[in-house]
């Protein structure tokens, strides 16, 4: 099984996969609008309006595991994001990355590239790399800037 055959939810709740995204590099995080790394919000949306163009796409997953910090519907949290931030990347249904109701998107991404907690998330913001082969190739902590990493991203594109 590769990473473009994982069904997850959109934002209307209907399955779907990464196969729209076959070909491009991916980076997928797990999210929340009511969390201390939220800015990172700004920080996704300039590296995507900076590389999208090349074959980047970021990959919202809103989660609210941690703290509740992503209350509200697929509705609310699009307005949140787009009236504070102006984000335009895709962005799907909420869900969860860790435990008995993990999304069988992020057991994929956790057993490709471990963390500090093993195969646990340790927050909201962890960030997944993937080529266009669909290779998880790392995997950034909560803390971490998108900034950061924008090399990581440039020798894949």
């Amino acid at each position: 099984m590769s990473i473009y055959d994982i069904n997850f939810l959109d934002k209307q709740g209907q399955q779907t996969t990464l196969r729209p995204f076959k070909g491009k590099v991916m980076l997928i995080v797990n999210t929340a609008t009511h969390c201390g790394f939220t800015k990172q919000y700004a920080a996704l949306e300039e590296i995507y309006q900076q590389y999208r163009d090349r074959g980047l796409v970021v990959i919202d997953f809103p989660c609210n595991q941690f703290g509740e910090q992503a209350p509200g519907n697929a509705e609310e949290i699009d307005n949140f994001c787009e009236l504070n931030y102006h984000t335009t990347f895709p962005r799907f249904a909420k869900l969860e990355v860790n435990g008995d109701n993990e999304a069988p998107l992020y057991t994929y991404l956790k057993q490709e590239k471990g963390g500090l907690l093993g195969s646990k998330i340790k927050w909201n913001f962890t960030k997944f790399l993937v080529d266009r082969e669909g290779v998880v190739v790392d995997r950034f902590a909560p803390a971490q800037d998108p900034a950061g990493f924008t090399k990581e991203i440039e020798d894949l594109l």
